[in-house]
């Protein structure tokens, strides 16, 4: 009998997976902080013997390697991947036992990546589940863009013959485990659920439904922008990553604190929007600690600048720090925990801005109120709906584009106030009048608001 675990990273959209039998087990596509996995083996009880990954990563650090080496797994990189470690390879049709009568069965399927592989797991030499990385995703499939520019359109027409293989070899009641489609932006489109199969997928992902010349058009146009950290990440996975150090960071004072954002570092308040905005530290950003706080940091901020972690507790600070740790932000160069009021110099004043709904700034316009609408979200968000006379700036361009804000109190919003919190805070630091629309962007059109289509503006 086998089993298969799956080890949710929903700051990053994404999972990985631990799959065995009665004494071993093996380790798919795993995080860079390893812990999880050697506890979800433990709570089995078996010994993880092999450790594979189904391609180089972009968008977390993986923690194979270290996972190997702590456990003694034999750890296997797809051939053509080019790493600077010592591996081993796998390539189209090896199979490797993780127990007695389950086996990996490796399957070629180039198209997120060149060298990408997905795994059959085999009980009796029948496959039962796959997991297929960056390939076949639920309702969609993985990006081709991540490689190189002039690979995409090859890489596209892969994906969709990838998926196609992977439809003819495996039954329909075989079970689909994607490393990629929970939030991830290695993904080509939008994903629903959490649990699919070859049937399902077949008869309603666009590369089993679509002709190969239909689906890379359709893939192709609705390519959004690449987060800036991924450039970063495949090289670090590729050297081979260092073990993940989580002792906790040096503490700063409120000196320290001032110093850090006069020497022009980032200071991160890693507490909910709705605190702060009551009250923080002038000149520090808020990216919410539970909500995308790896993605969006690792994205918006200079590679390299240290940073300084505000939080109202130690665990929160823990978290934060662990999860940063995945895309590659090792080491905060400081932190404080407490009281926001700790955190600032005698004479100093914490600053505070209002939150609002979309009813609310219906109000401020209708009272002939100087106000500018910024709607941080990404494009196909706003090609399907946006409010009337908004300025539309994606929340990973807003630090560069600053200036093009118009004047007057800014309300910004998002679909649901995440980006727009951070957005904010990047205005407030910036000197700027602001308001987060803490609301959904399914209650605009409700308030009176004019909700226009983009294709109707056109």
């Amino acid at each position: 009998m086998f089993f298969v675990d799956t080890l949710e990273l929903a700051g990053l959209g994404n999972h990985s997976y631990l799959a065995g039998g009665r004494a071993g087990a093996v380790a798919v596509d795993p995080p860079r902080d390893i812990e999880q996995v050697i506890t979800a083996a433990a709570r089995r009880g078996v010994r993880i013997t092999l450790v594979v990954e189904t391609h180089l990563h972009n968008d977390y650090v993986s923690g194979g390697l270290e996972l190997a080496r702590v456990t003694g797994a034999l750890y296997l990189v797809p051939e053509g991947a080019r790493v600077e470690f010592p591996h081993g390879t796998v390539a189209d049709g090896d199979t490797v036992a993780v127990d007695e009568g389950l086996t990996l069965r490796a399957i070629a399927t180039p198209g997120h990546t060149p060298h990408h592989i997905s795994y059959a797991l085999q009980e009796e030499k029948r496959p039962v589940a796959v997991f297929t990385g960056g390939s076949l995703l639920i309702g969609a499939v993985g990006r081709p863009d991540l490689v190189e520019p002039r690979l995409t359109e090859q890489l596209a027409r892969a994906q969709h013959a990838s998926a196609h293989r992977l439809a003819v070899e495996l039954d329909d009641d075989v079970s689909v485990l994607p490393t990629h489609g929970f939030g991830s932006f290695c993904v080509s489109g939008r994903t629903e659920g959490d649990a699919t199969t070859i049937g399902r997928e077949r008869t309603s992902n666009d590369a089993l439904v679509m002709d190969v010349d239909r689906f890379v058009a359709k893939l192709l146009a609705g390519l959004e922008d690449v987060p800036a950290y991924y450039a970063h990440i495949g090289p670090a996975n590729a050297a081979g990553p260092a073990p993940v150090d989580l002792t906790p960071p040096r503490r700063a004072d409120s000196e320290e604190i001032a110093a850090r954002l006069a020497a022009g570092e980032w200071v991160v308040d890693l507490r909910n929007r709705v605190a702060f905005a009551s009250g923080h530290v002038a000149g520090s950003f808020n990216f919410e600690g539970d909500g995308r706080l790896a993605t969006y940091l690792a994205w918006l901020i200079p590679w390299g600048k240290p940073v300084t972690l505000l939080a109202g507790t130690s665990g929160e600070l823990f978290r934060a720090h662990r999860e940063l740790t995945r895309v590659g932000i090792d080491r905060p160069a400081a932190a404080a925990t407490g009281a926001p009021d700790s955190w600032v110099t005698d004479g100093q004043s914490l600053r505070s801005y209002p939150l609002g709904t979309f009813a609310d700034l219906a109000a401020a316009r209708d009272q002939g109120k100087a106000v500018v609408v910024l709607d941080v979200r990404r494009n196909s968000e706003r090609a399907r709906g946006y409010v009337h006379g908004s300025v539309h700036i994606p929340i990973h361009e807003l630090r560069g584009r600053l200036r093009e804000v118009p004047d007057g109190v800014v309300w910004v919003h998002c679909a649901s106030g995440m980006r727009a919190t951070i957005a904010a805070s990047l205005l407030d630091a910036a000197g700027r009048e602001v308001v987060t629309v803490d609301d959904s962007f399914a209650a605009a059109a409700d308030t009176g608001l004019t909700v226009v289509p983009d294709a109707a503006a056109r």
